[in-house]
């Protein structure tokens, strides 16, 4: 047999196992993605910046529960996967009016002098090289410390236009934070990681980052099992976005991988004007991830694409699929466009969870159909339902208002619309990274009951992220928006009954 030919059987092998669709986002939430972290789309944000109003910020999480000393190899982007974030400008559900691609290179880089190193990532003032007095850099002099990095490119895509931004420019994805020996200073080498494209104005980070969302996960997975009877919280407990009540943060002390991309919001506005001149202030956006239906081992040990990229992940509206789609659905959920959420519309008019919250709590929840859910997460507003039904359009995006300004930082309100007084420029409208959206998701698809029982799960602020540009709210006043990852010599995380932290039960 001559190697063409074995090339040819290969490709044709792995086709037909792949034949069927590619299923599998947001932290382990259906059974296929728990397999694939890379692509797991843990969270998704979308939100007018208060660094810059004009822009509008997009982050898209992957990789969840990074404890930071999981060394050697730490956490990496995938060069296979194609991360897209998507967003639709004229309301008619189909994201694709613009579209950001971001895809990735992995390098390994050559020996430092006549030493050579099992890490991926070395520098360490008691080594006697001088090149190894540790990575201050991501390119050049002081990078070289970076035996194994990646590069990224960032494509954007208008119907059949394709333009490839940063021209010019070496993107180089941040590294996981090793430790105060091999990264001396990893506010500074992260502060590199971000890149401006000067004739479009957008800015650009990958990298890893702290982990922002915060959830008792343990009481919540364990079938709603929160650590207080209703009221959950008092009303002072409920309106205080510094403290954590009863609850205990399952990512305390984690970190995770994040690709934010700031954009002029003319840029993404149909009739591209700023925000507080369009004609159409709201867009619908979600983020996907994407891996090669075939792919072709070379020699070296890379991989060559063959054929279309399948879509194995999707999010937009937080908890959706971890708590309206029911399991045998999700990984179908997973693989589908939110243009075609009619499908699935069952599952957001008699949601299971509401009726779990019914027997759990005892509290009386909203009569099927839930018009209200079809409303709030498949519509824009002012489009009719068809009846009861989602009617067209019926499309699952993370909806924002532009012409809603940001809310400053440290007056940023957890519960977003449903804080007294509403902060509005909070979830639903968008997502900022510190939303508390498992509280608002609970008392939404509950209904009035739970809003009036304070129903939660304890956990209020993000108490620990390290590094500077806080607030006392715990949120990072500065782009790329999430706070500096943990180290893994020094990572800590708070766990229940340990000094400091609440009770375990």
């Amino acid at each position: 047999m001559n190697k063409q030919w074995l090339q040819k059987l290969f490709i044709l092998t792995l086709s037909t196992y792949l034949a069927t669709p590619v299923f599998g986002a947001s932290h382990r939430e259906a059974p296929m993605i728990a397999l694939d972290p890379a692509a797991d789309n843990t969270d998704v944000y979308a939100f007018r910046s208060w660094e810059n109003p004009d822009k509008v910020v997009f982050i898209l999480n992957t990789i969840p529960g990074q404890d930071p000393g999981d060394g050697p190899n730490y956490f990496a982007f995938d060069d296979d996967i194609l991360y897209e974030i998507h967003i639709d400008h004229n309301q008619d559900g189909k994201a694709e009016d613009i579209v950001y691609q971001i895809q990735f290179d992995t390098e390994t880089r050559p020996a430092l002098g006549s030493l050579n190193f099992p890490l991926p990532f070395v520098g360490n003032p008691n080594i006697a090289v001088s090149k190894l007095q540790g990575i201050t850099a991501l390119d050049g002099t002081g990078s070289e410390g970076l035996t194994r990095r990646q590069t990224y490119t960032v494509t954007e895509v208008r119907g059949r236009h394709r333009k490839k931004l940063f021209k010019g420019q070496t993107l180089v994805a941040v590294p996981s934070n090793a430790g105060p020996a091999t990264m001396p200073d990893y506010e500074t080498l992260a502060a590199q990681g971000i890149y401006n494209d000067s004739k479009t104005g957008i800015r650009v980070f990958a990298g890893q980052r702290y982990e922002t969302f915060y959830i008792d996960l343990g009481a919540v997975f364990d079938t709603v099992n929160l650590r207080r009877p209703i009221p959950a919280l008092t009303p002072e407990e409920d309106t205080n976005d510094h403290i954590n009540p009863f609850g205990i943060n399952r990512f305390s002390g984690f970190n995770i991988n994040s690709i934010a991309i700031e954009v002029p919001i003319e840029q993404i506005t149909l009739d591209k004007q700023p925000a507080d001149t369009t004609e159409t202030p709201v867009i619908g956006m979600y983020a996907s991830t994407s891996r090669p239906k075939v792919k072709v081992f070379r020699k070296n040990g890379k991989t060559v694409n063959v054929g279309k990229f399948v879509q194995v992940s999707r999010m937009a509206n937080p908890l959706i699929n971890e708590l309206i789609i029911d399991t045998p659905a999700k990984d179908k959920w997973n693989a589908s466009d939110p243009e075609d959420e009619a499908q699935f519309q069952e599952f957001f008019r008699a949601p299971s969870l509401a009726t779990a919250l019914n027997l759990i709590f005892g509290l009386p929840v909203p009569e099927t159909p839930r018009t209200d859910l079809l409303q709030v997460f498949l519509k824009y507003p002012g489009q009719p339902l068809q009846g009861t039904h989602c009617g067209s359009p019926c499309a699952e995006l993370l909806r924002l208002n532009l012409s809603i300004a940001p809310t400053a930082p440290q007056d940023q309100r957890r519960l977003g619309g449903l804080a007294t007084p509403p902060d509005p420029a909070g979830f639903p409208n968008g997502r900022r990274p510190n939303d508390d959206v498992t509280d608002i998701a609970t008392r939404v698809v509950g209904g009035q009951a739970f809003i009036e029982a304070r129903v939660g799960d304890g956990v209020n602020f993000l108490e620990d992220a390290p590094g500077s540009n806080l607030t006392t709210n715990g949120i990072y006043t500065v782009f790329p928006f999430l706070p500096t990852p943990q180290d893994g010599r020094n990572r800590r995380h708070i766990d229940c009954d340990e000094a400091g932290a609440n009770p375990c039960n």
